[in-house]
C-alpha cells in the first residue's frame, strides 16, 4: 500500500469516526457545593469498549504544602510523577485498595512515579504534612471530564451504544445513569449528588 493510500485510509477512519459521534451534557448539581471542578464525569459503554493505553504524561505535583492538582484523573496503565516542588521533604502514600504505595521521604529537585495499574479511587497522603490530600481516579474509559465551577459539564465524541454515567466527587457518593447514544445526538443529562459518604 503506498504512502498517499495510507494517508487516506487514516483521513477516512477519522472523519468516519468523528462523524458518528455523539456526546452528552448537562449540570451537576448538589447541595453546599460552591465550586464543582473537582467533580468528575464520566461514560463507561456497554459493554465495555477496548482502550488503549496512551503516552499522555500525569503529574501530582507539591506546592505551598498542598498537592497539585488536588484531583487527577487517569486511564490504567498511567504513570503518574510526583515532583516535589518546594523546600520542605515530603512523603508520598495511598493505602487504598486501587493503589497501596510510600514513596518514601524525599526532598525538592526529586521526581518519583507510580503506575495506576487497577481501576478505582487512590486517595494520596503525605505522612509528613496531615493536611495535604489528593486523589486519583483511575478509570477504564476515555470518555471523562471535568465539570465547570458552576455545575455544567459536557462529554464529547462517544461512539453510538449504551453507557453508564457517573458522577464521582470525594465527599459523595457515585451517582450513576445509563444513557443510550444515537448517532450524531447529544444527550441531555442533570445529575444530583445527594448522599454524603
Amino acid at each position: 500500500m503506498s504512502i498517499r493510500v495510507t494517508v487516506l485510509v487514516i483521513l477516512i477512519a477519522t472523519v468516519t469516526a468523528s462523524t458518528w459521534a455523539g456526546g452528552i451534557s448537562g449540570k451537576i448539581n448538589g447541595p453546599a457545593i460552591a465550586d464543582y471542578s473537582n467533580v468528575i464525569i464520566y461514560a463507561e459503554k456497554n459493554p465495555k469498549e477496548s482502550v488503549p493505553a496512551l503516552d499522555t504524561p500525569a503529574v501530582i505535583d507539591q506546592v505551598n504544602m498542598t498537592f497539585v492538582p488536588h484531583v487527577l484523573t487517569v486511564l490504567v496503565g498511567t504513570t503518574v510523577s510526583f515532583p516535589n516542588s518546594e523546600s520542605v521533604q515530603h512523603n508520598v502514600y495511598s493505602t487504598s485498595r486501587a493503589k497501596r504505595f510510600n514513596l518514601g521521604t524525599y526532598p525538592r529537585g526529586i521526581t518519583k512515579v507510580v503506575v495506576f495499574d487497577k481501576p478505582g479511587e487512590v486517595e494520596v497522603l503525605c505522612n509528613v504534612h496531615a493536611d495535604m490530600l489528593a486523589y486519583v481516579l483511575v478509570l477504564e474509559t476515555p470518555h471523562f471530564t471535568v465539570a465547570a465551577k458552576d455545575g455544567n459539564y459536557s462529554l464529547k465524541g462517544l461512539p453510538p451504544g449504551n453507557y453508564t454515567v457517573t458522577v464521582w466527587q470525594e465527599r459523595f457518593k457515585s451517582v450513576s445513569q445509563p444513557v443510550e447514544i444515537k448517532g450524531t445526538a447529544t444527550v441531555s443529562l442533570n445529575l444530583e449528588l445527594s448522599q454524603r459518604r
